[in-house]
């Protein structure tokens, strides 16, 4: 090998390794900083409610959860005159919840407490892979250089091959733990706005009609999963599966992004949804 090929690749691979300790190191500090503010107001779950590609990120959020400003936690914060600790992280499972451990970051309920007023939950997609299958079948079969980073995330997700029961006790044990912090807090339980089309695909979409009716039984029986969660507990439900009925990412008014938008991220929340910062408040109901 030339001594300046060999010189450029050690050189590369050196900037390479500084690079990912810097990011390394950059999670780290981010992910063990304690949060700050009077948590009246106390938001978790994953990208759902930190609200993935919705507009600029929110000051102060560890980078790596992509929390936005437009996010319905921040959006519902400001409309209500509350106080907001926004513990949302987009990837986050249950377990990390109560437990902790997602990018250096510690449990998501630990700024709640006596004081704290308000709670709201969107969490369980992850636990399962129900988006992260769905950006993964889609730019399988879209192709391209996608094709093959997303090759790695895994297969498609099924209903059989999910244990959504455990997903509703892990809910329900978090939502009593949050209790044991904040006796007095209102619970609110959040389901997940629907994607796909009831009937048929479209081509923004990049599935197959059977990739699209199998993830269809994925959301439905998350969401189910999760209602039950809300009735279980006592808290309260916002059922966003049912309100969001007909606003899905073929659909003319979407609630949500198709595979490839020009904006936002993969099936997440639709930039021209960000203005209904009232429906946790309006279409909430007592489980």
């Amino acid at each position: 090998m030339p001594r300046g090929l060999k010189r450029s690749i050690v050189g590369a691979a050196l900037l390479l390794a500084l690079g990912a300790t810097a990011v390394l190191g950059i999670m780290m500090y981010q992910g063990h900083r304690k949060p700050v503010g009077n948590p009246e107001y106390v938001a978790l779950g994953s990208s759902f409610a930190a609200e993935l590609g919705l507009g600029e990120l929110a000051p102060g959020a560890p980078l790596a959860c992509q929390r936005s400003v437009n996010g319905y936690p921040q959006q519902l914060a400001r409309s209500a005159g509350l106080s907001l600790v926004d513990m949302s992280c987009s990837g986050a499972t249950v377990k990390h919840l109560v437990g902790g451990g997602q990018f250096f970051q510690g449990p998501q309920i630990a700024p709640i407490n006596a004081n704290t007023r308000l709670v709201t939950l969107t969490v369980g997609g992850n636990d399962i892979g129900y988006i992260g299958s769905l950006v993964s079948a889609g730019y399988r079969n879209r192709g391209g250089i996608m094709r093959w980073l997303t090759a790695m995330s895994g297969g498609e997700t099924y209903p059989e091959q999910q244990d959504f029961i455990a997903v509703q006790n892990e809910i329900v044990a978090t939502i009593a733990a949050i209790r044991r912090r904040s006796p007095k807090a209102l619970v609110v339980v959040v389901t997940y706005p629907p994607v796909l089309p009831e009937n048929g695909t479209c081509d923004a979409l990049h599935l197959t009609q059977q990739q699209v009716r199998s993830s269809l039984g994925v959301a439905a029986r998350l969401a189910e999963a999760t209602r039950k969660t809300a009735h279980q507990s006592g808290a309260v439900l916002v059922d966003m599966a049912t309100i969001g009925s007909g606003h899905d990412a073929c659909s003319a008014q979407p609630w949500t992004y198709d595979l490839a938008p020009p904006e936002g991220a993969s099936f997440q929340r639709h930039r021209a949804d960000r203005d209904r910062a009232e429906w946790p408040q309006d279409q909430g109901k007592r489980a």
